[in-house]
């Protein structure tokens, strides 16, 4: 299952028809970081499964202590794709927002950036559907009145993943997250990221990475995208400490884990 919450009903429906057989349950930000807090149905869905998945290694900071040895850690992955040869030397580069607006991914601080952002050259763009019709309002707003920012809207998966590979940089601005498939395709296309400073993003690209940004501040991430353009050394490095993440979010890696568990509930419910 995957919610928590959000299956909170049909868990609690399977572990009282089927009380033998194994219940995996993957927690996504959501669950981890609001709903687990406050909602009793979504506790009761920790209780009843038999494996819990958190999808980066903070996460598993989040849960008690007792439901640690029943919680996997499984990274998922994305396809590699070629990553296109930057001259070490180019200022010109789109940064690149990808998620839909609303409140969980604060678009309102890629807006507020890109008003911020001094390097003339840099151009804003956000890729995702208006699921809150006043951030849209929002987004178009700003495209009016800055000349670098645009905002696209929802496009087809494969021409944004294309689109994120000749990108200079990827943006993560989210409140919350459990372990962003924004920052896997950046990772696996060679693109550097910038991310709020979340338990969720840190979880995806360690606690010494040096491309944070405090939630919510968007001089702070108008500052790095500067300092990514006017200094290469910077760029290179938030790079190369983004290749260092990339083995985490292989299919082959996340195949194995998936299999290992479910080998593993399978053998210790004793069924054949």
């Amino acid at each position: 299952a995957l919610h928590a919450r959000r299956c909170a009903v049909p868990i609690a429906a399977y572990a009282a028809i089927f009380p033998q057989v194994p219940r995996i349950v993957v927690l996504t930000g959501t669950d981890l970081y609001r709903d687990i807090e406050f909602d009793a149905a979504a506790r009761h869905s920790l209780a009843l499964a038999t494996r819990l998945i958190v999808l980066q290694q903070a996460g598993l900071s989040v849960l008690p202590p007792a439901l640690h040895s029943k919680t996997s850690i499984i990274y998922q992955s994305a396809l590699s794709l070629t990553p296109i040869v930057k001259n070490p030397g180019a200022r010109i580069g789109e940064v690149i927002m990808i998620g839909h607006l609303r409140a969980e991914k604060d678009p309102l601080t890629f807006m507020q950036a890109a008003t911020k952002v001094t390097s003339p050259a840099v151009r804003m763009i956000h890729v995702g559907g208006a699921l809150d019709p006043l951030l849209g309002e929002q987004a178009l707003a700003t495209q009016r009145r800055t000349p670098c920012y645009r905002w696209i809207g929802d496009q087809p998966r494969a021409q944004t993943r294309q689109r994120l590979k000749r990108a200079f940089l990827s943006v993560v601005t989210s409140i919350m997250e459990g372990g962003a498939n924004v920052i896997i395709e950046s990772v696996t296309s060679g693109v550097p990221v910038l991310a709020s400073d979340i338990s969720g993003n840190r979880g995806m690209l360690g606690d010494d990475y040096e491309g944070y940004f405090n939630v919510g501040d968007s001089q702070a991430l108008a500052s790095l995208v500067d300092r990514a353009v006017t200094d290469p050394a910077f760029h290179a490095r938030l790079r190369a400490q983004c290749a260092a993440r990339a083995p985490l979010f292989s299919p082959a890696r996340e195949k194995a884990a998936v299999l290992e568990l479910v080998d593993n509930c399978v053998h210790q419910s004793g069924r054949p």
